[in-house]
């Protein structure tokens, strides 16, 4: 890899590890535990992958500071330099932003995974992200101010043609600009938009990987060659296919990757991300029937799982040839009537 323009940390598999809560909601840390030593142990995935504490799958918008310390003080101690681990420093204000990042490298984080603003509508829902890039990329200068780790962009934002749910190119160049600790871009986009900003970030930002999240268009990625690495909450329930899966795509062996794709593994990742406000949600769920974590829920406002989505993943990851332990009660239990 001497070769390659990125940092060491850049080009690697990263998982957004859901977070493991208790009947009362409350965190699961032997739950936790268990979950980072399942990626310890798959000697594939330990190899090349990474860990993200708090992202947004690992309901980091519904922690408090002390919980979010926790968590990562847990991952750090599992994790114990074995793979890198990211910290999610997300908070409702700048200021509890820049003091969570300094948590992250206070308790010895290798990155940081910055998250855009969310809350009032001037900052979210109706940010002109294009217009006005500064809502964001003061939040991220002043954590790099701070902190001096590598960067992770989370690049959410509200939906455009033809990004999809992801930044538009003329901001993302120039974040990548004006932040040279920014190393790895998460893609959120709608696949004609990956298209369009990859090609351009390989001629203007060939520094920053491209660390795709939509396992769904995990094949397309790899054929045309943008793919980096992954930033993605799908290895909680599909590790061993969607390695089989990149390792037949490296090899070349397109028939082989073809065949595990079209054998269950795409209709799987279809179904997670149909709806993007479903996907945290649907993550869990698939986590959980893997035996993975002990419940599905997440916590409030996040909503409880439906009882067809349950099913649904059940039948899917059965045809994906994904063990699921749970049985036909625990599914009947765990699920909510529409």
């Amino acid at each position: 890899m001497s070769n390659s323009p990125f940092h060491p940390l850049a080009r690697r598999l990263y998982t957004a590890l859901v977070l493991p809560l208790q009947d009362d909601l409350s965190i699961d840390e032997p739950g936790l535990r268990r979950l980072v030593r399942y990626y310890l142990q798959q000697p594939r995935f330990a190899a090349e992958g990474g860990l993200i504490a708090n992202p947004e799958a690992g309901e980091a918008f519904y922690l408090t500071r002390e919980e979010k310390q926790r968590v990562l003080e847990i991952v750090m101690e599992e994790a114990a330099g074995k793979m890198p681990v990211l910290a999610g420093t997300f908070a409702w204000t700048t200021a509890e932003t820049v003091q969570t990042a300094l948590d992250a490298k206070e308790r010895g984080a290798d990155g940081i995974f910055v998250v855009p603003p969310a809350g009032s509508m001037d900052v979210a829902i109706a940010w002109d992200s294009v217009r006005y890039p500064e809502v964001w990329l003061d939040q991220i200068k002043a954590q790099d101010r701070a902190v001096d780790l590598p960067i992770f962009t989370h690049p959410i934002t509200n939906a455009s043609q033809p990004w999809g749910l992801g930044l538009p190119l003329e901001p993302t160049l120039k974040f990548c600009r004006e932040v040279p600790n920014i190393v790895g871009w998460k893609t959120t986009y709608a696949y004609q938009g990956h298209r369009i900003l990859a090609r351009a970030m390989r001629d203007q930002a060939p520094g920053v990987a491209l660390l795709c999240s939509s396992a769904h268009f995990f094949h397309e990625y790899l054929a045309s060659g943008n793919f980096d690495g992954t930033i993605s909450g799908s290895w909680n329930y599909a590790l061993e296919p969607m390695l089989d899966h990149i390792e037949a795509m490296r090899a070349d062996d397109l028939a082989a990757a073809r065949r595990l794709w079209n054998a269950g593994l795409a209709r799987l990742h279809e179904y997670i991300y149909a709806e993007p406000g479903r996907l945290h949600v649907r993550y869990k769920i698939a986590t959980w029937l893997r035996g993975l974590i002990e419940s599905p829920r997440m916590r409030p406002p996040m909503p409880e799982p439906r009882a067809e989505e349950i099913r649904r993943i059940d039948q899917l990851m059965r045809g994906a040839g994904i063990e699921v332990v749970r049985e036909p009660a625990q599914m009947a239990a765990a699920g909510r009537e529409a």
